[in-house]
């Protein structure tokens, strides 16, 4: 895909990617201004409004999504890649009924998160506040730009949101509805902005907008973020690659193992959730790892194992050192034999991404050395891997899994969407 000829729409005559951005970046500067101390219901009006001028334009969202779809398969893209990138009548009602979620949750903006007072009667207190303007750079998922925009307006932040060349016609669909219900709701439109050019420079001139721009979001394929961590002189939330593990334990039930593996893998192989590389302890060699094999094999998915691995089923191929840090994002699965819950740990840390490990099992002490242990912005106890999702948190959409060690991890949804500010009460107070 990386060959796609730029897509601009609609630019003002003459300007270069940096002036577009610094456009953008100016009205959006404004908008947040006002987002930031507008009350909780306007947003939430908007939200909804937003949600019913997805469903009224479901048509024209359709129809450029199959725009964007043939263009993407005359490219070369590949099932998982037009899979990411396909929406449907059930898709355009998830995004919807999302921004709906979104809608009814607590307003995270004004929380006291706390209060103390001082022996000189100082009152003091840390009060969430949004972050400003958000760059969302994401790459083929077009909802994408319905849950980071809804996101960052409940949470009181303008959006500026920069798709990839394959999503651009979609995105821009949705994008229309969010403005409808945003002037429906009395809010300025520009409070949620779609860089109107596929072209790779507006990547970099966003990078460079610490002016206008408070955080960037990257959300994408390895190279993206690499791009971005290597370039930007604005803050990041990382969503880096999701190198998941599964472990099966000696202990884990056969049964719910199988299924959940399964699931883990094979549910969506095209999310940053699905697992990637299985770890089966050696006490489940003979038991477990054969028919943990072969429902995969059978469900369509290739197995790439170490020499443990293989011996249980010959159409299992040889796995490289490669695989154990792959993401395949595929029906693709690397599968080692390791000796207890201690060496899956160890693998983990050497060949993770930090997004999300689960181990399956009934021992007790086994299963909180594992929590423990792996470094990852989520850990799972005997569920799936593919539950990393803000949506099944309870968050009603997120922006991406951060990976990061500032700010926030895991699902970043509204409340992470925020910071705080020191509020200080006094009545005449001076410092010695």
């Amino acid at each position: 895909m990386s060959g796609a000829q730029s897509l601009t729409l609609d630019p003002e005559a003459g300007e270069d990617c940096a002036e577009m951005i610094a456009r953008l970046g100016r009205a959006a500067r404004a908008a947040a201004r006002r987002l930031a101390r507008v009350d909780a219901e306007t947003k939430n009006r908007a939200l909804r409004a937003a949600a019913g001028e997805i469903r009224a334009r479901s048509a024209r969202i359709l129809e450029a999504n199959a725009e964007d779809l043939a263009r993407a398969r005359a490219e070369g893209g590949t099932d998982a890649f037009l899979d990411r990138l396909t929406l449907d009548e059930k898709g355009i009602e998830a995004t919807a009924r999302g921004l709906e979620e979104v809608a009814g949750l607590a307003d995270p903006v004004g929380r006291v998160l706390a209060e103390w007072t001082r022996p000189n009667g100082l009152r003091i207190s840390r009060v969430s506040v949004p972050l400003g303007v958000i760059g969302i750079i994401y790459e083929s998922r077009p909802n994408v730009t319905a849950d980071a925009g809804g996101l960052c307006l409940k949470a009181g932040n303008a959006a500026i949101l920069r798709c990839g060349s394959e999503s651009f016609l979609s995105s821009r669909a949705i994008l229309a509805g969010l403005q409808a219900g945003l002037g429906a709701a009395g809010l300025p439109e520009d409070a949620v902005q779609l860089v109107p050019t596929t072209d790779r420079a507006a990547v970099g001139a966003m990078l460079k907008a610490g002016a206008f721009i408070d955080v960037i979001v990257p959300r994408g394929g390895k190279s993206l973020i690499e791009r971005i961590s290597r370039e930007s002189a604005i803050p990041l939330l990382k969503h880096l690659e999701g190198i998941c593990h599964t472990y099966v334990d000696g202990a884990a039930d056969l049964d719910m193992a199988r299924r959940v593996v399964l699931n883990a893998k094979m549910r969506r192989t095209g999310i940053c959730g699905a697992t990637e590389t299985l770890l089966v302890d050696r006490r489940a060699a003979k038991t477990h790892l054969p028919l943990l094999v072969r429902d995969l094999l059978d469900a369509g998915c290739e197995v790439r194992g170490d020499a443990a691995t293989r011996a249980v089923d010959p159409r299992v191929v040889p796995a490289s050192e490669a695989d154990w840090g792959t993401e395949y994002l595929d029906a693709i699965i690397a599968v080692k034999v390791v000796d207890g819950v201690e060496a899956a740990i160890a693998h983990i840390l050497a060949h993770g991404s930090e997004h999300t490990d689960a181990i399956l099992t009934e021992d007790a002490a086994a299963a909180e050395a594992f929590l423990d242990g792996v470094d990852s912005a989520i850990a799972i106890h005997n569920a799936s891997t593919q539950f990393a999702d803000g949506g099944e948190f309870g968050m009603g959409a997120e922006i991406g899994i951060a990976t990061g060690r500032l700010h926030a991890r895991g699902p970043v949804g509204v409340e992470q969407l925020t910071i705080y500010k020191y509020v200080v009460r006094g009545s005449g107070q001076t410092r010695p």
